[in-house]
């Protein structure tokens, strides 16, 4: 019972933050063998396509009601060739709130030679907080466990039929060192090539400052069009 009223309590969280959680029927595994688990769908997000080298890629950033973090992850792929990872962060054993914390962040890189549109939804499965963390150095030495030099600043915002700039910066003691942005539409069928296409981004990096000038077209008022703008800060610690 306890459990129940937990998931429930997340979900309705998660509804209130404007979260998708996934049908009961999803064939997706994000909860698979876990006791408590809410389950969050999050958008379609385009991947980019391109036979350079490195390849492009996209990053999305998912997020858990509060009091939960991330125990399971999955995705739906609309290419097989689209290669999907997460950031996690170093520490023993492999667990939730020691590699997981309350956000995540998917990665995905298309990898074959089509250049059709590729999308890929994201999921993660929320389990409670249990607390945990990496054990404390005994010994000062010159040589320092992995920590967590950056954080990510990020902003979502949703795209309507006109012209916008966003910006989304480091804070005063920080300072910029990656910046990305993601397109992603909340639709329950992989948006086509059409639909991606009323949506259109640049972006630019300009004083320590990220800078995206979001497209979109009438088309774009039919759905939830989303554009995500990260930028990644070292410092202030």
């Amino acid at each position: 019972m306890k459990a129940a009223i937990a998931i429930s309590t997340a979900v309705a969280a998660a509804l209130a933050a404007g979260i998708s959680t996934p049908p009961a029927h999803a064939a997706t595994s994000e909860c698979r063998g876990l006791l408590v688990c809410v389950p969050i769908a999050g958008p379609w997000v385009v991947v980019p396509t391109g036979r350079g080298v490195p390849r492009p890629h996209v990053e999305y950033q998912m997020t858990c009601p509060r009091g939960y973090v991330v125990g399971g992850l999955d995705a739906e792929l609309t290419d097989r060739a689209i290669d999907v990872a997460f950031v996690g962060t170093t520490g023993s054993p492999v667990a939730p709130g020691i590699t997981t914390s309350r956000t995540v962040v998917f990665v995905a890189t298309h990898v074959g030679s089509a250049t059709k549109t590729s999308t890929f939804r994201p999921h993660v499965g929320c389990v409670p907080a249990t607390g945990g963390g990496r054990r404390t150095p005994t010994a000062v030495s010159a040589v320092v466990p992995p920590g967590k030099p950056t954080t990510r600043r990020v902003r979502t915002v949703r795209v309507g039929p006109t012209v916008r700039t966003i910006v989304q910066a480091c804070r005063a003691n920080e300072r910029l060192v990656d910046a990305s942005y993601a397109r992603a539409f909340f639709t329950k069928r992989p948006p086509s090539a059409a639909l991606v296409s009323t949506v259109s981004v640049t972006h630019a990096v300009r004083n320590g400052r990220v800078t995206a000038v979001v497209r979109g077209d009438d088309a774009v008022t039919s759905v939830r069009a989303i554009v995500q703008l990260s930028a990644v800060c070292a410092g202030g610690r």
